[in-house]
C-alpha cells in the first residue's frame, strides 16, 4: 500500500468553459450507470453525472478496493445490486465520506490495473459521464502499486495540538461522548427500508436531549450528519473532548442464529461468544471497506502503557456496562438474555476513558425492529441509559474517594 496505482482530480481550471455552470449537487444518474465485464477479464464503470465533478480514483489491498472520491455526489436512486452487472466486483459500497465529499469503493475479485479514465462533459447540457476501464493484473502488481494519495486538496489537514484541558472539579458535569454507529458511505445493516446509521443518529440527538434536559451532562457526538467517521477518529473526537465516557451506538443484524434485545458490550482481547465475535470483526470491516486503512499497530512500548492504563479503566467501564444494562433493565427493556458481553471492538480501545459499545436491538429481530421504529420505546430506552449514567457517575464519585482515603 506503498505506492499510489493512479491519482487523477478534475479542478475548475482543467474545465475553463464549463466552470462557471457547475452549481449545486451533482446528481447520480441511475439509468446510465453499469458495472459490467470486460473481455480478457477487465472491468468497465460508467457512471452518468448530472455535471461534472471534480474527482479521483486509487487503489487498496488486503481486501483489494477500487476507490473513486467525488466533490460531491447526491446517490439518490442508484443501487448497488442494479449497476453491478459483473463477476469481477464482489460488492459496491457509495455515500458521503466526509462533508463535501463523496466515495465509490468497490470490492474487487481479483487484482487489476486501470487502463483508462476519461470524464466527458456536454457542453450542450453540462451532463458528464465518467468511464474507468481496467484490465487483469496479478497480486504483486496490485499489492505494489496499491496506496491512497496524499494531496493538499483533497486531503484534511494535520490536526493541530490542542491546548490542553482545564480540571474538572468533582462536581462538574459528566462529560459524555455519543458515538452513533456507521453513517456515510458504510450504512451499517438495513432491513425493510430501515438503515442502521440514520437510526442510531436519531437516536443519539434523542439521548442528547433526554441527557441535556436531565442536567448534569454534557453531550459531544461524533458525527451530527450523515458522513463517515472510521473507527480511529470516533476515538480522537473522544480525547479532543476530553470525555468521561464514551457510547458507541448500533442496531446491527445478526444473519446467522437469533438474537434479541438490547446488549452492552465492554472491551475484551477474546470474545465472550460467537455473535460478539462476528460483530466486531464486522465493523472493523466496515472500516476497512470504506476505504479507511487500519494497518498502524502500536508498538511494544506503547501497548504496555496502554495496558497499565486499562488496569484503571477497566472496572470503571464493568461498572459503567452493568449499571446501563440495570438502567435499561428498570425501563423494560427488552433486554437479550445475556445482556453483558465481551468482544475486541475498535471503537472501545481508548485505554484511559471508560467506554462501551450498545446494541439497542437487532434489526434482524421483528420485535426488536418494529421497537426501533417507534419513538416512545425510544424515549423509554433513552432515559434507562441516563438513569445508568447517573448512578453509575454517582457510584463512581464515591469509589474514587475510598481510593484516595
Amino acid at each position: 500500500m506503498s505506492r499510489i496505482i493512479l491519482f487523477i482530480a478534475l479542478i475548475w481550471a482543467a474545465l475553463p468553459a464549463l466552470a462557471q455552470d457547475f452549481s449545486g449537487l451533482a446528481r447520480i444518474r441511475p439509468d446510465e450507470s453499469r458495472i459490467e465485464t470486460l473481455p480478457r477479464g477487465g472491468l468497465r464503470i460508467e457512471l452518468g453525472l448530472s455535471q461534472g465533478v471534480p474527482y479521483r480514483l486509487f487503489t487498496l489491498d488486503a481486501p483489494r478496493r477500487l476507490v473513486l472520491d467525488f466533490q460531491e455526489v447526491d446517490w439518490t436512486g442508484l443501487r448497488a445490486e442494479a449497476m453491478d452487472q459483473s463477476d469481477k466486483v464482489l460488492a459496491v459500497h457509495f455515500g458521503t465520506y466526509l462533508p463535501g465529499w463523496s466515495r465509490m469503493v468497490l470490492e474487487l475479485a481479483a487484482p487489476l490495473a486501470v487502463d483508462l479514465v476519461a470524464m466527458q462533459v456536454d457542453e450542450g447540457t453540462g451532463s458528464a459521464r465518467l468511464e474507468v476501464a481496467l484490465r487483469a493484473s496479478d497480486e504483486e502488481s496490485f499489492a505494489a502499486a496499491a496506496g491512497a494519495p496524499q494531496d493538499p486538496r483533497w486531503d484534511l489537514p494535520a490536526p493541530e495540538a490542542l491546548p490542553a484541558l482545564p480540571e474538572r472539579g468533582a462536581d462538574a458535569p459528566l462529560r459524555v461522548v455519543l458515538d452513533p454507529g456507521h453513517g456515510g458511505i458504510d450504512p451499517g445493516a438495513e432491513t425493510e427500508g430501515v438503515v442502521e446509521k440514520h437510526l442510531m443518529l436519531r437516536f443519539a440527538r434523542e439521548l442528547r436531549e433526554v441527557l441535556l434536559r436531565s442536567g448534569g451532562f454534557e453531550v459531544v457526538l461524533t458525527r451530527d450528519g450523515d458522513h463517515f467517521v472510521s473507527l480511529e477518529r470516533r476515538i480522537a473526537l473522544a480525547h479532543e473532548a476530553g470525555a468521561d465516557v464514551f457510547i458507541s451506538l448500533h442496531a446491527d443484524s445478526l444473519s446467522e442464529g437469533l438474537a434479541h434485545g438490547a446488549t452492552v458490550h465492554v472491551l475484551a482481547e477474546e470474545a465472550s461468544d460467537i455473535a460478539s465475535a462476528k460483530l466486531a470483526e464486522r465493523h472493523d470491516r466496515d472500516d476497512l471497506l470504506a476505504g479507511a486503512d487500519l494497518s498502524a499497530t502500536d508498538d511494544r512500548v506503547t501497548d504496555v502503557l496502554l495496558d497499565l492504563a486499562r488496569q484503571e479503566t477497566r472496572p470503571r467501564t464493568e461498572a459503567l456496562a452493568r449499571a446501563l444494562v440495570d438502567g435499561m433493565t428498570q425501563q423494560g427493556g427488552p433486554m437479550n438474555r445475556r445482556p453483558l458481553r465481551g468482544a475486541s471492538f475498535s471503537v472501545l480501545k481508548a485505554a484511559d476513558i471508560p467506554s462501551v459499545l450498545i446494541e439497542i436491538g437487532f434489526l434482524s429481530s421483528p420485535r426488536d425492529l418494529k421497537n426501533l421504529q417507534d419513538a416512545e420505546w425510544r424515549a423509554s430506552i433513552a432515559a434507562g441509559i441516563r438513569n445508568g449514567l447517573a448512578n453509575w457517575h454517582q457510584a463512581d464519585l464515591e469509589r474514587r474517594g475510598l481510593v484516595r482515603q
